[in-house]
């Protein structure tokens, strides 16, 4: 066989896309615009149908891009024998916890079931889906080596997790990919295929250790935002800005990166990810002291935003029961409309569970996204609010406007500070 590292390289080659969500379709679409044929696969029809369509459901992919790409290469399935012609495939399902808090590996399981039928020789499989160390050399490979191929001669295996952050400008090729393979054949191989996709590739020796650093990332940056609630929480006891407290840090040139406290922490890695360590360390014995911890300050954070209203309420003579709260934002943070895992929804309930009369706002969740929670919503800014909260400070609302129809503003995200909104009746986390 021709050396696949070079193939790669050189050669007009197909990809392979299982799972076109936030993760697969951005991929799917710049894999064409570096001048690959793509064939991307979903098990969900109506989403292939939309597709299809040309109609794009992922923020980051607008539908003019997606249909330049259907143009010029890319082809949407439901088909998964439509994948045996991909010389590379690229896994990006889901990857969430169950509702004890552990790993969900059904979806990684089903997707590394339709490699096993559509596998061949010369195919290299990555997995880019969030999982705990070790998950590729458990799954993948036996799923890649199916009747009898031999891996690193007929097949190649590696991890590259998946780095997009919706909603924040990065334009995939440009974010560096971390590649590991599972041995230093497939690692040659899978580098040879993602430098076809992005500008830079970071190697690591093996699957697990790209593995682990996806993981690492996003629990550095959970472990952070614990601490700074939990400074917020303490400032208020104290009576000190934390906001200004961060930004006078901030000023430091070195030995400091900032973070910002909020009414917790959501979306599809920083409150999952963390877990998937805990988890395997549970397996291997070892106590995840930090992440533990995290997980603990950062879900209290929505009943402590609660406490916070109540308090302001009390302050006034008021109760929480019955009186009309408007809460501002659903999605897990601005410039997005995913509500998944959003603290802003832990929020509501726990007014609602108090007996507040909420009514929530957000021009970018659709509907979908929120159905079966029973929240009210609203179109725009009602005029009889007593508390607006702001718990996505999208660009889109008008500040000051929510201020002025508001007896009080409770802001959980400086979204005021940051843009120099000076209101008498706003209050800081």
């Amino acid at each position: 066989m021709t050396d696949r590292a070079e193939f790669f390289a050189n050669e007009p080659w197909t990809a392979g896309v299982i799972g076109l969500g936030y993760v697969g379709l951005p991929l799917a679409v710049n894999a064409v615009e570096r001048g690959l044929r793509v064939v991307g696969f979903d098990v969900a029809a109506p989403v292939v149908e939309q597709l299809q369509r040309g109609e794009s459901p992922v923020e980051d992919v607008t539908s003019e891009s997606l249909a330049r790409a259907l143009g010029n290469g890319l082809s949407i399935t439901a088909d998964e024998a439509d994948l045996g012609v991909a010389d590379a495939l690229f896994i990006c399902v889901p990857s969430p916890l169950n509702r004890h808090r552990q790993p969900d590996m059904s979806f990684i399981e089903a997707a590394a079931a339709t490699v096993s039928r559509v596998v061949h020789p010369g195919m290299l499989v990555a997995l880019e889906s969030t999982t705990y160390p070790g998950t590729t050399e458990e799954v993948l490979v036996p799923a890649a080596t199916t009747g009898g191929l031999t891996l690193d001669e007929d097949v190649f295996v590696a991890f590259s997790p998946e780095r997009v952050s919706p909603g924040s400008g990065h334009e995939l090729a440009s974010i560096p990919k971390v590649v590991g393979g599972v041995s230093a054949a497939s690692g040659r191989v899978a580098v040879a295929v993602y430098r076809r996709l992005v500008d830079t590739v970071h190697q690591v020796s093996s699957t697990r250790a790209a593995e682990m650093a996806k993981l690492l990332e996003n629990t550095y940056r959970a472990v952070n935002i614990g601490l700074i609630n939990e400074m917020a929480a303490l400032a208020h006891e104290i009576d000190v800005d934390i906001w200004e407290v961060v930004e006078a840090a901030a000023t430091k040139p070195f030995g400091f990166q900032a973070f910002y406290p909020g009414p917790g922490v959501g979306g599809h890695c920083i409150p999952l990810d963390p877990q998937y360590l805990a988890w395997r360390a549970k397996e291997a014995g070892f106590a995840t002291r930090f992440i533990d911890l995290t997980e603990e300050v950062n879900s209290r954070m929505p009943e402590y935003v609660a406490t916070r209203i109540a308090e302001m309420l009390n302050d006034r003579g008021l109760p929480v029961f019955g009186t009309k709260v408007l809460a501002v934002g659903l999605a897990y943070k601005a410039g997005v409309g995913d509500a998944r895992e959003s603290p802003a929804l832990d929020v509501i309930a726990e007014l609602t569970s108090r007996g507040a009369s909420v009514v929530a706002w957000d021009p970018l969740v659709d509907d979908a996204e929120i159905d079966g929670l029973g929240i009210d919503r609203v179109d725009g800014l009602p005029a009889d609010v007593t508390l607006a909260v702001i718990l996505t400070d999208h660009d889109e609302f008008d500040f000051k406007a929510i201020a002025a129809s508001a007896d009080i503003v409770f802001d959980t995200r400086g979204a005021y500070r940051r843009r120099g909104i000076v209101m008498d009746n706003v209050v800081a986390l």
